[in-house]
């Protein structure tokens, strides 16, 4: 199904996360301070605080660096005020574009969010304007040969997933975003391995792209991730690796 292509847009964001170990784990510090600002700072009660937590270690930030965010957003008033802003609009060839953003001034981030669209062909959209496109579910990767199919389906739809799509690199697995973190353990329980677990945006379709569209999305991509607001990016075309 052509919502199973967010594997590939996801698995080419862990590659842009690579590449950009700096300035992820900032972001990565950032999503763990609010955080554990709004549910607390313990993982065991916080799912967001633990996804949050997650992502970190999967770009190897160091623990030390972890615990220290997660003190300074339980501490409460002295922990950074951040904003969760999500900035929709269009790229090159109609592409519709979710910029996930932690925003400490929206006064600020707005304007440069515009400019970043209008520099790199894009077109800076009012709140709404894309988001119909798109279903907000958590979304599990797991590699083919991790499992067999039946295995993965008794798992994981008895812990709550409401779909499983097939491809060659393995499966997406779906499920409601609250039901996110008794998914991804049910599969650690079955000794399941999976490569991510996130909340995402998941387009109903995908835009087909010509090679040369498809490298201009991809430079507008990677500049939005260069800003330091943005958190995550979902679109509904597959973009070609930096």
């Amino acid at each position: 199904m052509a919502g199973h292509s967010a594997w590939k847009n996801i698995k080419h964001r862990k590659a842009a996360v690579d590449a950009k170990r700096g300035k992820i784990w900032s972001k990565c510090s950032r999503a763990i301070i609010v955080a554990a600002k709004s549910g607390g700072g313990d993982p065991k009660f916080n799912a967001v605080l633990r996804l949050a937590i997650d992502a970190a270690k999967a770009a190897n930030m160091p623990r030390d660096t972890i615990e220290k965010a997660v003190k300074k957003g339980a501490g409460g008033d002295d922990a950074d005020s951040f904003e969760a802003v999500r900035y929709e609009g269009y790229g090159p060839g109609g592409v519709a574009i979710i910029a996930e953003c932690l925003v400490a001034n929206v006064n600020k981030t707005a304007p440069e969010i515009r400019m970043i669209f209008d520099k790199n062909g894009g077109n800076l959209g009012v709140p709404g304007s894309v988001m119909y496109g798109f279903h907000h579910k958590g979304v599990v990767l797991v590699p083919a040969g991790a499992t067999t199919e039946e295995r993965l389906f008794e798992v994981a739809l008895s812990a709550g997933a409401d779909d499983i799509a097939g491809g060659e690199e393995g499966w997406q697995v779906t499920c409601p975003p609250a039901d996110l973190a008794k998914v991804r353990d049910a599969l650690e329980t079955a000794s399941i391995a999976f490569e991510g677990a996130e909340v995402s945006y998941v387009p109903e379709s995908m835009t087909e792209l010509d090679e040369a569209t498809a490298a201009r999305c991809a430079r507008l991509v990677a500049a939005l991730e260069e800003h330091d607001d943005v958190q995550k990016i979902h679109l509904n075309a597959e973009i070609p690796d930096a």
